[in-house]
């Protein structure tokens, strides 16, 4: 369609039975990497997505070629094995091994998303039949989706967010107090080692069937909006997975209205949605300064600010630091949150 000539709602809505599978591939994509997103941010890991997002590129990429160039069946190495393979080897490279290394975690970090991008782009250079798939791999620029990939990905993603609903509480509290979760006894490794393995599938799912950028934008920015407005990690990762299902929606509707990319179009709405809750995160906390004196403020559910089990009581996240109500409503301390790489 030219530049020129801007579709309607109308034509993407009377062409629904061409749209539908992408446009569901996106909301189912965006509500499951929303939910484990907020894990992911609330840790500090967020490049971790990044890196295995570019990681399941590469893997994606060395499918194809191998099927080009050896011969090899897409059965036994297909583009989903190659982007699992790939992102499985990055994870365990990432949060295994790390004792006596010598490189800082980021650093590690930031060779595996060079290597993913730069051998995708290689690569790319040696499977010219394919190189629409490498530049739907890198930047998300695909338009259609088979349905058996979006089969496959409503597979994996009720699966993951069963997983993840079963543990959630441990979960939660892993990720914003790992210390205190194993003070209570908590198998803070276990749950570690599953977030990761989830991301890791979901990003290698995801990446083949959308692209890189996207799904990366999905795995940030719904939790970064939902953690600024939700009361607790609970409510922030219900609200991260519809924030990143309409993200997922609207920006493949944006794609169609203004003829921009699928996966930028994706991406720039996620990040409006951040934009939008900073703003009504501004203005609930200018109702609490107005409505309580800012060194009066009395912490408790509903008042504004992220409840985090702490050992024997709830602490809260405030300007930084957790803050720890007394009994008596005075405030009774507060430290820094902990800090993940």
């Amino acid at each position: 369609m030219p530049p020129e000539t801007p579709a309607g709602l109308g034509q993407f809505f009377d062409a629904w039975e061409l749209f539908r599978d992408p446009a569901l591939a996106g909301v189912v994509a965006g509500a499951l990497l929303g939910f484990l997103g907020v894990f992911v941010v609330a840790r500090r890991m967020v490049f971790l997505s990044a890196a295995l997002s570019q990681a399941a590129g590469l893997g994606v990429a060395a499918a194809f070629w191998a099927q080009i160039h050896l011969g090899l069946s897409g059965t036994w190495l297909g583009p989903t094995v190659g982007s699992t393979v790939a992102t499985g080897l990055a994870a365990l490279y990432l949060v295994g091994g790390t004792r006596g290394a010598r490189w800082r975690p980021d650093g590690r970090l930031g060779w595996v998303y060079l290597m993913g991008a730069a051998g995708t782009l290689a690569l790319g250079t040696r499977i010219v039949q394919e190189v629409q798939d490498i530049e739907t791999i890198l930047f998300g620029s695909a338009v259609a989706v088979a349905p058996a990939d979006l089969h496959q990905l409503l597979v994996v993603a009720s699966v993951l967010l069963a997983l993840q609903l079963v543990g959630l509480r441990g979960f939660a509290q892993v990720a914003v107090d790992e210390d205190g979760a194993r003070v209570r006894g908590l198998p803070t490794g276990l749950l570690g080692l599953l977030l990761v393995a989830s991301l890791a599938l979901a990003v290698s799912v995801t990446t083949r069937i959308l692209g890189a950028l996207p799904v990366f934008a999905f795995t940030v920015l719904p939790a970064m909006a939902a953690l600024r407005v939700a009361p607790n990690l609970a409510t922030a990762a219900w609200l991260a997975a519809v924030l990143g299902g309409a993200a997922g929606f609207l920006g493949y509707l944006a794609a169609f209205l203004f003829t921009l990319p699928v996966g930028a179009a994706q991406a720039l709405v996620a990040g409006a949605e951040v934009l939008l809750t900073a703003l009504v995160g501004l203005a609930l906390d200018a109702w609490h300064v107005r409505a309580v004196h800012r060194h009066a403020h009395i912490h408790g559910p509903g008042c504004g600010h992220l409840a985090v089990q702490h050992g024997d009581h709830v602490d809260y996240l405030h300007d930084g630091h957790l803050d720890h109500q007394g009994r008596d409503g005075h405030h009774a301390g507060e430290h820094d949150p902990p800090h993940h790489h």
